[in-house]
């Protein structure tokens, strides 16, 4: 029973203030519940509205692809400046220790490999995610393709559907197969079509123009960083990516593939949240990796 000897009447109550309206800083996330939103928190760092993802799910088509032959050595020692990693249920269980308490955009969705024809997948069970403690859940989708395009947009708005019923926003991945044209106009309309499928994120690809696909995607944008680059083309494309308006980056080879790929992840979050320009990032690292 409560404790009933000392209840104090509320004095207060700030009537001479308005109560102050409560939006959230990323786009699109207004309407989104509590859930939906703390999660977002965890992987857009709120002071700068941006992420640096560090993605190493390559392995699920790839295999023990360069870079990624031993987690524990190559991305357990890096994964501390990152705001969010992205991978595999399999590698985060096995490889990423809980203790690092590192926020998890876990790969969903899975199938074929690059012997065969990919992107036939099949989403994971959602209560996986909620067992992992997901952030986010990150999903495959492939306009343009004849074979696919039905079957992993069908995959998207079936992740969604949960990630709406447990509070785990979803992100839509743009593919890019060898017959689809790597311009505005085709990752415009694979991120509107997650968007309008309900993605909470995108993760594609930059691009000339890439200030329409921002404007036109009405959820935050990350992008790809695709091919191993030299370190200061890399940096190059994340800052000209957040110039156009990008919400981060989800960069996997151009960090693990370094020569020094602890260096290389700080130096891209001094592009994504300092504002830091290519040559004084590429500074930072050069001055990092002699430190480590």
């Amino acid at each position: 029973m409560a404790d009933l000897d000392d209840i104090r009447d509320g004095k207060n109550f700030g009537l001479d203030q308005e109560v102050k309206s409560q939006g959230f800083y990323l786009k699109g996330c207004n309407n989104m519940g509590w859930g939906m939103k703390e999660r977002m928190s965890r992987i857009f760092r709120p002071d700068s509205g941006k992420t640096v993802m560090l993605a190493f799910d390559h392995g699920f088509i790839m295999g023990p692809t360069s870079g990624l032959e031993r987690i524990d050595l190559t991305i357990v020692p890096i994964a501390k400046y990152a705001d969010c990693l992205m991978g595999t249920r399999g590698i985060i269980r096995t490889s990423i220790p809980a203790e690092l308490s590192k926020p998890i955009c876990l790969r969903s969705d899975a199938g074929t490999s690059i012997l065969t024809e990919l992107n036939h997948n099949v989403i994971i069970d959602v209560e996986d995610a909620i067992r992992m403690n997901a952030s986010a859940m990150a999903i495959m989708v492939t306009a343009g393709d004849p074979a696919t395009e039905a079957k992993t947009f069908a995959n998207l708005y079936n992740l969604v559907d949960a990630g709406q019923k447990y509070g785990i926003p979803v992100m839509g991945v743009t593919a890019v197969g060898k017959d689809m044209a790597r311009d505005a106009r085709y990752f415009g309309l694979a991120s509107r079509m997650c968007a309008e499928n309900g993605a909470n994120i995108v993760k594609t690809y930059f691009c000339e123009g890439f200030e329409q696909i921002v404007a036109s995607c009405p959820v935050p944008i990350v992008i790809a960083g695709g091919k191993k680059l030299p370190e200061l083309e890399a940096l190059e494309l994340a800052y000209n990516a957040i110039q156009a308006g990008a919400a981060g980056v989800d960069m996997g080879r151009n960090v693990f593939q370094s020569d020094h790929p602890a260096a290389m992840i700080q130096a891209v979050a001094s592009v994504v949240h300092d504002g830091e320009k290519p040559d004084k990032a590429y500074d930072l690292y050069q001055t990092l990796k002699s430190q480590l």
